[in-house]
């Protein structure tokens, strides 16, 4: 016997129908890539949307098309999220910190049809235009008097498509399963991987998101995502601000500590997120200014892990909890958070700190297993790691075109290429990439907890821990540092202090002090460029 419910579709549209209705005045503001702050409320961005369905139907965009950007995080850009979508075509979100080879590689591959682009692109558009083989359209994503010079012949301009539309537009029925967004991982050997979002997987994504113990997001809220909107959907703030009527703060193009913390005071954020070599940058920028930021309460971290040094300053500078999350493009991104449980009520600081160095707990929605390398399924117990496999509905099934097929179980289950341990409180601990991890000797050593130790140090901003080669131990490790601004250490002081807070074994060989790292397009260090460097030299 079926329910007596009605059946409605979960689509994107209905999401920002919603705000519209109910929440019409509430703002989206921008930092546009032009200069000027931009705002207007989510009833206006609704009917700029139609106006933008409507322009894309005169350009012949179908259901099923791909539709690309190369975009900051913009108002224009959240109305794309909602026209091609809402159209039934999909939007798909090119990383520009990639390689230009990537990015027309990434174009072709998914056989973009449109590609919509931000001025700051002006010199890479028609570097790589000629390379991508099926975009017949290309639009500056701007007005007529700032369209660059160096744009291809027959560029459309973004402000004049919205403007000769009509906002009379009805949105087709869609099934709930049908393709709404691609975006591509980086995080892989080889080529880009691309993961395709459906409507239902990213509103139930929304729904998750939103949760109290999640990221708690209600209407009084302005959420500043200092995640990009081409990786991951921007953490999935386009869709769950207006999901709640928040305030959607949007940085366009500019993410260093002076650009973030003038924007947050400005517009009174309460919600941050972003990876952890942001919050570096705000932190530094708050200490040598005195600046302050009194109205934000949360801050969400992730990409890579936070150091206990990075988590107490966040919390000390500004007053905010701070939220570990895990997730993955291929996870929409949420994987997993780190919020306390009824039985920490009234814990410790330092308990509390030790707590969220872990990366948390699964909200409903999202499974977890860790497997031994004989294929067991190991308990959660806090001490054995393995292989971290994860399931559930807002979690690729497949790759783009079947890539990489060897991460997708025959059991239904995608392996992530984490290596991870899970606690009896159920609170998962990340101790390396797969492809990451040092083994010396024979046993493991956890690049992550080597980081931590080191980061410890105050005069520390930044570490990465690789695996070099080693006559005996097969590998050892070597620790790579990037120094605060103003700040002097001594690289075997460092390593002493590293030694008072790991196994003896653990102890990295050397303790280098380098100018800098090298960052990739999501704002991790790239071990796999810094092993490469080292094994040149």
């Amino acid at each position: 016997m079926f329910g007596l419910m009605m059946d409605r579709p979960l689509t994107l549209p209905s999401i920002l129908e919603y705000a519209a209705a109910w929440h019409p005045a509430r703002e989206i503001v921008t930092r546009t890539v032009e200069g000027p702050i931009h705002r207007y409320g989510y009833a206006d961005a609704l009917h700029r949307v139609k106006r933008m369905a409507n322009a894309l139907r005169s350009l012949g965009v179908k259901p099923g098309d791909r539709v690309a950007t190369l975009a900051w995080s913009t108002h224009r850009h959240f109305e794309l999220y909602y026209a091609v979508s809402g159209l039934g075509a999909v939007l798909h979100t090119i990383n520009p910190r990639l390689h230009p080879d990537q990015v027309a590689w990434v174009a072709n591959h998914a056989g973009d049809s449109l590609l919509f682009w931000d001025i700051s692109f002006a010199d890479l558009v028609p570097e790589i235009a000629g390379r991508m083989e099926t975009v017949k359209t290309f639009v500056a994503m701007t007005d007529r008097d700032n369209l660059p010079a160096s744009a291809p012949g027959g560029t459309l301009v973004y402000e004049e498509l919205v403007a000769a539309a009509s906002s009379d537009f009805d949105w087709p029925e869609l099934d709930e399963r049908q393709a709404s967004t691609l975006c591509y991982t980086s995080g892989t050997t080889g080529n880009p991987k691309g993961v395709l979002y459906s409507h239902r997987s990213t509103v139930l994504h929304a729904l998750a998101v939103i949760q109290p113990d999640c990221f708690g997001l209600g209407a009084a809220d302005g959420i500043l995502p200092c995640a990009q909107m081409y990786h991951a959907n921007a953490w999935c703030t386009p869709y769950a601000a207006p999901l709640v009527g928040a305030k959607l703060i949007l940085p366009g193009r500019h993410l260093d500590g002076p650009s973030v913390c003038g924007l947050a005071v400005a517009e009174q954020a309460t919600f941050l997120l972003g990876v952890p070599t942001i919050w570096v940058g705000v932190l530094d920028h708050l200490d040598g200014t005195g600046q302050s930021l009194t109205s934000v309460r949360t801050v969400a971290v992730g990409g890579s892990a936070p150091t206990a040094s990075l988590i107490s300053r966040v919390q000390g500078r500004l007053g905010a909890d701070v939220r570990q999350i895990w997730g993955m493009t291929e996870t929409s991104p949420l994987g997993v958070i780190n919020t306390p449980l009824a039985a920490h009520a009234g814990e410790t600081a330092e308990a509390a700190l030790a707590r969220k160095q872990r990366q948390g707990r699964a909200n409903w929605g999202v499974e977890l297993r860790i497997v031994g390398e004989d294929g067991a399924v190991l308990p959660h117990d806090g001490q054995q790691s393995g292989a971290l496999q994860v399931r559930g509905p807002w979690v690729a099934s497949a790759y783009f075109r079947n890539d990489g097929a060897e991460a997708f179980g025959d059991d239904g289950w995608f392996d992530t290429g984490d290596i991870a341990a899970i606690d009896p409180e159920g609170y998962l601990r990340l101790t390396d990439r797969a492809k990451d991890v040092i083994k010396s000797g024979g046993e493991w050593i956890s690049t992550l907890d080597l980081e931590d130790a080191v980061s410890s140090h105050p005069a520390v901003a930044l570490a990465a821990a690789v695996g070099v080669p080693h006559p005996r131990w097969d590998e050892r490790p070597l620790l790579l540092v990037v120094l605060r601004p103003g700040q002097d250490a001594d690289p075997a002081a460092l390593r002493d202090h590293v030694a008072e807070r790991v196994a003896k074994w653990w102890v990295p060989d050397e303790v280098r002090i380098v100018e800098s790292l090298p960052i990739g397009p999501t704002g991790k260090v790239l071990k796999r460029e810094l092993r490469a460097g080292l094994a040149r030299t």
